[in-house]
């Protein structure tokens, strides 16, 4: 696990500086690898890294090359087929000098070219320079559990792990991108391809980026099939080392769940490899005791698992953790997050997260992170599940939503919106008055709008109201344009499945598992992710709708695989999620910070937000006339972000 960083010089020529620009670009990022630094240079590309040692020790330090040094590779990440890939291609007369995963990726595109991807089967964001034709293929793992940011300055394509990586470069311009920024009040981060900078951008999940010749391209490698089995090959190709391969879709649900858990127990086993202390994230949930059931499986020792309580009785799931940790019999660790420590931990996050990312989540996944690193360096998680399986409520709301439409338009306005909106406020986690609001709010919008309304923070029609004419004036209102177009190139033929392609390829990758990573990075702390084993990805899209959802209940197959090993109490209780008492904390503890941060002056001077919106939404809030505590707590989030990174 690692950070990397570095550049391509589009028109060759070479900085006298480099290499202490490259330094300090891997300086900005000694927390993602606090163990060593590797820095390669030539007239053309530098290449930098920080190093977390993980797997090879002693041996394993990076840049890495092939036997005559043509191809040299820094990674993040980790490849868990690296030693049965190694395997096939000594027997392919391939000679290596380390025992680290990374030395693998230089011999593969020596066999394969670009192809060397259908090999792999890990989390990574790596950059790999081909001296011989001077070439730079840099690449992101499938799912985008590892991130990748790059832009174009001064004739340079300059690329690295984290924004603020970037921002070491002096030839970076800093300059906030209006439209990235509705983006973020929409969805509660910026997706891929864009980041919260102009000029500067995400390699999206599963993507390739070439230089040759001065030319940049950039390509999708790898995508998931809902109705195409020619992919299960391609999926097992990228497998070398696995146990079990996917099997062909079953008609059989009890069939395909003992598929399932074969498959998930292989993924899990993939992932216990490790050279230091390793533990599991146990919320309770039928995900992460999932992980923990198979990891209790192959370990030679007591598991370890680690869980977060916290004070509010309707947001803990301490007990279902713990309920969980004695069936399986582990050693179980367990911390409470309170209000005083969130408040300290918030200011501890506006100084490391470089882009706006507002799931209130991040704050306990951050005490987490920081609680498990005093026992080990690397953690498996539960992040993947819902998305897969279909185990977000929005998704069967979505069913309910076409129904409700078929209510004539005169009794939906006159009668149930308004009993709707004069509900009593709950500050309770995923009240009914909070659900059926945004569930009414949002329900007669086209599909993608609608999902992702429910979703985020600010439905697109607030804009006109929460931002400046400035702002509206100069960006473009369609906020959801890239989300449907990720629509064109999936083959799912119901709703559900598509919104769960767009989930995987938004939400998850750049909320859920940007949340993971930086929270855990920040602390030097690996999460690995078996969900996402493509093996897994895959066989969730290509069995029939009917095996995931069950009436209103979804991760139907995923409870009937883990029958045999977890409690019917965690099988079958109501998902929660990982959420924090945001309404009240915005009423109490965090109401000074909150005035402070968003008092009317400060928004004028930035000319971005309505102040005279924004207060309404306090007064509201505070009054408990309406509870604003998601849209608040993004405008927060903003603001913490600009008065550490910013921007012109």
């Amino acid at each position: 696990m690692c950070g990397i960083a570095g550049w391509i010089n589009l028109e060759r020529r070479r900085d006298d500086h480099s290499e202490a620009v490259l330094h300090s670009m891997c300086e900005r990022m000694v927390h993602r690898g606090p163990d060593s630094e590797g820095l390669w240079l030539d007239e053309t590309v530098a290449l930098g890294m920080r190093r977390l040692s993980i797997i090879d020790l002693h041996t394993g330090e990076q840049p890495v090359y092939n036997e005559d040094r043509s191809v040299v590779v820094v990674m993040n990440g980790e490849l868990y087929n690296f030693r049965e890939v190694r395997a096939d291609l000594e027997k392919l007369g391939h000679k290596f000098q380390t025992n680290s995963d990374t030395e693998i990726l230089p011999h593969l595109y020596d066999e394969y070219g670009e192809a060397m991807l259908d090999h792999l089967n890990g989390m990574f964001a790596f950059a790999l320079w081909d001296k011989r034709r001077e070439k730079l293929v840099v690449a992101r793992d499938r799912f985008g559990e590892k991130p990748l940011y790059y832009g174009v300055f001064d004739e340079k394509l300059i690329f690295g792990s984290e924004l603020k990586v970037l921002l070491a470069n002096p030839s970076v311009k800093a300059e906030i991108d209006k439209n990235s920024l509705r983006q973020f009040l929409s969805f509660d981060y910026v997706p891929a391809p864009r980041s919260i900078y102009k000029n500067i951008f995400k390699l999206p999940a599963a993507h390739l980026l070439t230089v040759e010749n001065g030319e940049i391209k950039t390509r999708r490698y790898w995508n998931l099939s809902w109705n195409n089995s020619g992919n299960l090959q391609d999926a097992n190709d990228a497998n070398s080392g696995a146990h079990t391969k996917i099997p062909p879709p079953s008609s059989n649900i009890a069939t395909a769940a003992g598929e399932l858990r074969d498959l998930l127990a292989d993924a899990v086993r993939m992932r216990l490899v490790s050279d230091v202390p390793l533990g599991i994230l146990l919320s309770g949930g039928i995900d992460s005791s999932t992980v923990a059931a198979f990891a209790s499986q192959f370990s030679g020792e007591k598991v370890k698992t680690f869980s977060i309580g916290f004070e509010e009785d309707s947001f803990d799931e301490s007990k279902y953790a713990r309920m969980v940790a004695k069936h399986l019999d582990t050693e179980h660790y367990e911390d409470i997050l309170s209000v005083e420590k969130a408040a300290d931990l918030i200011s501890d996050i506006g100084k490391w997260l470089d882009e706006p990312l507002s799931d209130g989540s991040l704050i306990p996944t951050f005490l987490l992170s920081q609680f498990v690193r005093k026992h080990v360096t690397v953690a498996l998680g539960g992040d993947g599940g819902d998305e897969l399986f279909a185990g977000y409520p929005m998704y069967y709301a979505h069913t309910v939503a076409n129904k409700y439409l078929k209510i004539p338009a005169f009794l939906r306005n006159a009668a149930i919106e308004p009993v709707v909106k004069n509900l009593p406020v709950s500050s309770k986690n995923m009240s009914f008055d909070y659900k059926a609001k945004r569930f009414v709010r949002a329900a007669q919008h086209d599909l993608v709008t609608r999902h992702h309304s429910w979703f985020g923070s600010f439905a697109v029609d607030s804009h006109a109201r929460l931002l400046s004419p400035e702002v509206l004036a100069k960006t473009d209102a369609d906020i959801y344009k890239n989300a449907k177009e990720l629509l064109e190139i999936c083959d799912a033929g119901n709703d559900i499945e598509k919104m769960q392609f767009v989930d995987m390829n938004f939400y998850m990758a750049e909320d859920i598992l940007t949340k993971v990573d930086r929270a855990s990075m920040a602390v030097s702390l690996e999460v690995r992710a078996p969900f996402l084993d493509p093996r897994v990805g895959q066989f969730a899209a290509s069995i029939p709708l009917e095996f995931k959802m069950k009436g209103k209940s979804g991760k139907h197959i995923l409870k009937k695989a883990l029958e045999p090993l977890l409690p019917k109490e965690i099988l079958h209780r109501p998902k929660k999620g990982f959420g924090i008492p945001i309404a009240d904390w915005l009423r109490g503890r965090l109401n000074p910070l909150m005035h402070d941060l968003l008092e009317p002056k400060r928004l004028n001077q930035q000319g971005l937000f309505n102040e005279k919106f924004v207060q309404n939404l306090i007064r509201e809030h505070e009054n408990k006339t309406a509870s604003h505590h998601k849209e608040l707590w993004t405008l927060l989030v903003f603001q913490l972000w600009i008065e550490n990174f910013g921007g012109d």
